[in-house]
């Protein structure tokens, strides 16, 4: 692929994820240009671009997937349809990054990694808490052994239903035709990814989940074990109409443990026999922006292995069918 000192990106889906989380982010890197957006509905697709600063949008995905100035794009739409464009970005022989997950199911997403693979193309999912500060700082307290050798690692999440789930009105978030298991595959992916990153790979998954509460159609309780390759132990839960949100995760090692949450910002707690540590690291008002960086870094500067690749997103689609018993 011809080196190039900016890369002019393309935005398919135009959705809340892209109004601050992300966008913004792929027009403030420098060495990044976002030249167009599509969406399906014209007005928005305008809107979008008129207060962006964007010059061109399209209501067609496949106009702006071969539109000769584009040369990456970033799929923004519901997990349903990730397969479908990515193929398509793949046969145009463009790079891209895809939201999270990479597609509903492991089996559709080895299809999507194989094909990149196969051109030689640059694939990257938005696994962005990879990059994150308080992730990294998280990781660095690990490389230093601080709470000694890791033994296991614990995660409840919990939420109370919203007047949405409760309402019967359609939600492609809990529509198991596009989610299967709902906000589990939303936002247990983040997590499940994210220990990845810091432990090593998980090896072997297993797990319980039901439409426990009959608030829709996706599953909505979810309990798990699982170990990673270090054979570091794991276990979660995740319930969507609980009585209290909880986030909590805790990795328990030889000599002490380390406690933090995956999306609320709250403290990051090291306490060990040698060191005690609390630290609050605010995450970016663009929340995808070192994520966005770091693809820019690697693609163009050359001098940076980025941690979320269509590999490691492969992986996580395996441990959450696994979980979910799809395998």
């Amino acid at each position: 692929m011809e080196d190039k000192k900016t890369i002019k990106w393309g935005i398919i889906g135009c959705g809340n994820v892209t109004e601050v989380k992300s966008g913004p982010a792929y027009k403030n890197t420098e060495g990044f240009e976002l030249v167009a957006v599509m969406r399906r509905d014209t007005e928005k697709a305008q809107d979008y671009a008129n207060r962006h600063g964007i010059k061109k949008y399209y209501t067609n995905a496949d106009d702006l997937i071969n539109d000769d100035e584009v040369d990456a794009i970033y799929i923004a739409t519901p997990p349903d349809t990730h397969k479908l464009y990515a193929l398509k970005v793949a046969e145009a022989g463009k790079m891209c990054c895809i939201e999270k997950p990479m597609t509903p199911s492991y089996a559709e997403s080895l299809e999507v990694y194989n094909l990149f693979k196969e051109k030689q193309l640059p694939l990257f999912v938005a696994y962005y808490r990879r990059s994150l500060p308080r992730f990294t700082k998280i990781n660095e307290w690990l490389k230093h052994q601080y709470i000694g050798e890791v033994r296991h690692i614990n995660w409840h999440f919990s939420k109370p239903a919203s007047d949405l789930d409760k309402s019967g009105t359609y939600n492609w978030r809990t529509d198991a035709k596009i989610a299967p298991a709902g906000y589990f595959d939303d936002l247990a992916s983040h997590g499940l990814d994210l220990f990845n990153f810091l432990l090593g790979d998980i090896k072997e998954a297993h797990g319980i989940s039901l439409n426990q509460q009959k608030n829709y159609t996706a599953k909505d309780a979810i309990t798990a074990c699982w170990l990673h390759q270090n054979n570091v132990t794991g276990s979660g839960t995740w319930n969507f109409d609980c009585h209290d949100s909880l986030d909590k995760v805790t990795i328990y090692g030889s000599d002490g443990k380390i406690e933090f949450s995956i999306f609320h910002e709250n403290a990051i707690v090291l306490e060990s026999k040698t060191k005690k540590e609390s630290l609050f690291i605010d995450n970016p008002k663009h929340i995808q922006i070192y994520h966005v960086e770091g693809m820019r870094d690697m693609l163009i500067h050359k001098n940076f292995t980025h941690p979320s690749t269509g590999l490691s997103a492969l992986h996580a689609n395996w441990v959450m069918d696994k979980i979910l018993g799809a395998l």
